[in-house]
């Protein structure tokens, strides 16, 4: 009598090769966002603790601070863009962070359109990056000289306010009220709309990236 042969199971032949069971790369699926800031600490630990909240294996995100302004910053930028475009993981989106603080209007207003003819976002603050903490407690009409932005930070939160603090998205968000603090920066910019980005004093479209993360916490 001949030797039976032992025939293999189809199910468990498809089993092994079925993409349900196939180790996929993540890094492949995620977002991979840049963000370079014009403050070396204050802007970087405020995204980075933004960062902290957010799912990894939906968005992967480099924060760089570079303490430098304008123009410089945004050549940065695109340095660090282009040091990644012909990898496997190039970024999927770039923004800058910068302010109006007492930089000339023609070179502020300049590196904003220089960023986005590079298809770059810029997150600009006119004048300071606290604006957009401010916002989470009151709304502004007026502009504010950038002495005065500490001292409001510490009435609204009863502490000194420091400029620095690791953890101020937690911060603003358990005292402050981040859904008031998008709607007044949008307000600010349409009421802005029809002057030129260094006239636009209070504005800041750092909600516009704060809105972005926030999209990868409900992924």
């Amino acid at each position: 009598m001949g030797k039976s042969i032992k025939l293999t199971d189809p199910g468990k032949a498809w089993a092994k090769t079925s993409p349900s069971t196939r180790k996929v790369d993540v890094r492949s699926e995620r977002e991979r966002l840049l963000i370079v800031c014009e403050g070396s600490k204050t802007e970087p630990n405020y995204f980075k603790s933004i960062q902290s909240t957010l799912p990894p294996q939906v968005v992967e995100i480099c924060i760089q601070g570079e303490g430098a302004n304008t123009q410089s910053l945004v050549d940065r930028a695109k340095q660090h863009r282009d040091s990644k475009k012909d990898t496997d993981y190039p970024y999927d989106e770039v923004w800058v962070v910068f302010d109006k603080d007492s930089f000339d209007a023609a070179m502020f207003d300049n590196a904003i359109h220089s960023a986005e003819a590079m298809r770059m976002k810029v997150a600009w603050s006119n004048q300071a990056f606290e604006l957009w903490y401010i916002l989470h407690f009151e709304a502004r009409q007026t502009d504010m000289s950038r002495a005065k932005y500490k001292d409001c930070l510490t009435n609204h939160r009863g502490v000194p306010y420091l400029k620095n603090d690791l953890h101020m998205y937690s911060k603003l968000t358990k005292m402050g009220n981040e859904s008031e603090a998008m709607r007044r920066a949008k307000q600010l910019q349409e009421a802005h709309v029809d002057i030129p980005d260094h006239a636009a004093n209070p504005c800041t479209k750092v909600n516009e990236l704060v809105e972005k993360l926030n999209t990868f916490m409900t992924r």
